[in-house]
């Protein structure tokens, strides 16, 4: 038997958009690949997604070391837990291994945050300011992002419709010349 209801296709989805530019609604696997493949870029914008998914991203991973290590460092710890045991040492340097890792792309991505809220982002050095710097830096990390921000986009390299170099046609229009017989001959 043979069906003859309309085919439905779903529709493409769009395809994201360039490194260049900030990414509106991206998944949490994506943030994080994408954190990374703008490890130091600090030109640019990062929407509010991709800051806080990967505000996440290392939030889990810190959790993920910091609690066994203290379980471990409490547990093994010769004095009663003012010092770590041994069995803590692997798991704190795995957490100073991720920390300095992930210092540069969050840093990064804090400026182009700030970037798409309209801000320039030399405020990211507020968060060397204890305690206030922080909550300051968090409360613009907030803000939805602002038209001011496409200050910060890329420049192309030449602007559409401003080129002075564009390609000059010195030839006159196909209309204006007498009609003549072409090789090879048409129409056959």
């Amino acid at each position: 038997m043979v069906s003859y209801q309309p085919y439905y296709a779903a529709p493409a989805q769009p395809s994201p958009p360039s490194l260049d530019m900030p990414h509106y609604g991206i998944s949490f696997i994506d943030a994080i690949k994408r954190g990374f493949k703008k490890y130091a870029t600090f030109s640019g914008r990062a929407s509010r997604s991709e800051y806080w998914w990967w505000a996440l991203f290392s939030f889990i991973v810190y959790v993920v070391l910091l609690v066994p290590a203290y379980v471990l460092g409490i547990t093994t710890s010769s004095d009663g837990g003012r010092t770590p045991g041994a069995a803590a040492i692997p798991l704190i340097i795995l957490m100073v291994i991720f920390y300095l890792a992930i210092i540069v792309p969050t840093l990064a991505l804090t400026v182009r945050r700030l970037h798409d809220a309209g801000y320039s982002g030399w405020l990211a050095l507020l968060m060397l300011v204890p305690y206030v710097g922080g909550l300051i830096i968090l409360i613009f990390a907030v803000l939805p992002s602002s038209p001011a921000g496409v200050k910060y986009d890329p420049v192309p390299a030449t602007p559409p419709n401003d080129n002075p170099y564009q390609p000059q046609n010195s030839y006159p229009p196909q209309g204006s010349y007498p009609a003549q017989n072409t090789y090879p001959p048409q129409g056959h």
